[in-house]
């Protein structure tokens, strides 16, 4: 956009901005890293139960994927104007949404997951006298836990996104930065500043759940 002779500057880096709001950029992205991890983590205690519901049953297996897969394919902006009459302009209608969103991500890698331990561990930990919920807990779930914190992370990053449309609804974290940007006669600095956070947390929880995943699973490395 050309800026007209005589108007005032509007760069799209700004050092000032930033010193001038940063408890504004500190609140927003506080509020976009609570709002994703409430929705990744009530999606995972929502996904890990129906998963391992329908687990060994290829038609529950895929209603429960096609339910999810109905879920994410519903536009953001269109989801949270359904919910708002119900929830409100609240924090509650979008963790709602970013929930709804992460499902079908997070079911298919803990079926995945699960799918993927070979039978003759499973052989192994029954011959060792090991119940269904023992050996879920100390073998198949650890065994699975790499394909699990891949789709974590996934839906991780997805989240970061989805959660700057929760602006509809007056809580978009960093997003209500990037709209009153856009409205206040395009001011760059705000944008920019906005949309580089955003990024900036999507980089770093991927790069801490990658840390967690090699943690929890060192085998994996050799």
């Amino acid at each position: 956009m050309l800026v007209a002779s005589g108007s005032p500057p509007n760069p799209w880096i700004s050092v000032d901005y930033v010193r001038q709001n940063a408890d504004v950029l500190v609140a927003a992205t506080r509020q976009h890293v609570e709002l994703v991890a409430l929705g990744v983590g009530f999606g995972l205690l929502i996904a890990i139960p129906l998963a391992l519901l329908v687990r060994g049953h290829p038609r529950a297996e895929s209603l429960l994927l096609g339910a999810t897969g109905v879920i994410y394919t519903i536009p953001s902006l269109a989801l949270f104007a359904v919910l708002a009459p119900i929830t409100g302009l609240t924090v509650k209608t979008v963790v709602i949404g970013l929930t709804g969103y992460t499902l079908l991500v997070l079911v298919r890698n803990i079926l995945a997951g699960l799918a993927g331990v070979p039978e003759d561990v499973r052989e192994a930990a029954r011959g060792m006298g090991m119940g269904r919920l023992r050996m879920l807990v100390r073998v198949e779930l650890p065994l699975a836990l790499p394909t699990v914190l891949a789709g974590v992370r996934v839906a991780t990053v997805s989240t970061v996104a989805l959660a700057t449309v929760g602006v509809v609804v007056s809580n978009g974290g960093l997003g209500q930065l990037i709209f009153e940007g856009l409205n206040r006669n395009l001011y760059r600095a705000e944008i920019f500043t906005a949309t580089v956070l955003c990024v900036l947390v999507a980089g770093v929880a991927d790069l801490l759940l990658l840390g967690l995943e090699r943690l929890l699973t060192p085998w994996t490395r050799r």
